[in-house]
């Protein structure tokens, strides 16, 4: 004989409005007071919020393409970044790094100042909304402390609404990570173990003057030259199709476009050079490069069946970072 169901108590009536519930563990009871667990109620809306994907994270800021080339490109950078509303009271600067020690997601150095890791793993689908939330805690950390990673709150901010939209984006590409502490020159014990560790790993890397998102670096068979592009990427692969087939897409002797990849939503076209070839010695082709793509762009007539076949070559050895 089945036991009877004992009648279940109801629910406690909803006490805070949705969008005062604030973010606990995703199996605590839920703070609106509904008794179930937080990951089945209000924290089901916001783990769906934060987990959908934003394609173009770095849409808006000045610089996007070479906030994606810091992301993923370049393995030692700074660039100052500034605030929308000031910097706060015994905050001196606010600096972006592509990488801090330990993977910390921010740091505030003994004197206040704070740097902005890049390249770490964040919580959810928008990286831009992951930075803004460890922004703003940096900011109120105590000095000399790193920022512990953290989940943002699906409503929370993002960096198009913290920094400021009419300043500058000027990366600072360093051969080393130096600039992790203050007199790095007199580091020693585990400190300057550490960083020259970092150091030995890192690969050189350059960026091109007066070209935007576009960066040299050095490999040990042949260098590269790899350019974050602001292009629609339809608009973008038929002209670089119309330049390979014309045979005007390499960059000098010995040089070739061998393909692309998608990064944050935009494409990244990429060239072998030789050993041979520096930074410098690419800065004049490059920018000639970037007279003939946009000519190449401005066309919008329709593909010849050579051009077709090099954009087919083009697509077939494109790949997707992010």
């Amino acid at each position: 004989m089945a036991k009877k169901r004992r009648p279940q108590p109801r629910a406690a009536a909803v006490q805070i409005k949705d969008g005062e519930v604030p973010v606990v563990g995703a199996r605590e009871p839920c703070p609106c007071g509904s008794g179930r667990r937080y990951k089945a109620c209000h924290g089901r809306q916001a783990a769906h919020a934060a987990t959908e994907l934003v394609r173009r994270p770095f849409e808006g800021l000045p610089g996007e393409c070479d906030w994606v080339a810091l992301r993923e490109l370049v393995p030692a950078a700074t660039a100052p970044l500034t605030l929308k509303d000031g910097l706060p009271e015994g905050v001196p600067s606010v600096t972006l790094a592509t990488v801090l020690p330990m993977a910390w997601p921010a740091l505030r150095r003994d004197n206040g100042a704070v740097l902005l890791g890049l390249q770490n793993d964040t919580s959810s689908g928008d990286i831009s909304r992951d930075l803004a939330d460890t922004l703003r805690r940096a900011l109120t950390t105590e000095p000399g402390h790193p920022v512990a990673a953290g989940r943002a709150p699906a409503d929370g901010p993002r960096l198009q609404d913290l920094l400021d939209p009419g300043a500058p984006f000027e990366p600072t590409v360093h051969t080393g990570f130096e600039f992790w502490v203050e007199n790095a020159e007199n580091a020693t014990g585990e400190v300057a173990a550490s960083l020259e560790r970092a150091n030995a790993a890192a690969i050189p890397t350059a960026r091109i003057p007066g070209l935007t998102g576009a960066y040299w670096c050095e490999a040990p068979e042949k260098n590269h030259l790899r350019w974050v592009t602001p292009h629609p990427e339809e608009q973008l692969l038929d002209a670089l199709a119309r330049l390979a087939a014309a045979g005007t897409a390499g960059l000098g002797d010995g040089t070739r476009l061998v393909g692309s990849f998608r990064a944050h939503g935009l494409v990244v076209p990429v060239w072998d050079l030789p050993s041979s070839m520096s930074a410098d010695d690419v800065a004049g082709p490059a920018a000639a490069f970037e007279e003939r793509l946009a000519k190449a762009l401005a066309s919008d007539a329709p593909l010849t069946a050579e051009e077709r076949r090099a954009r087919g070559g083009l697509t077939n050895r494109q790949v997707t970072l992010s």
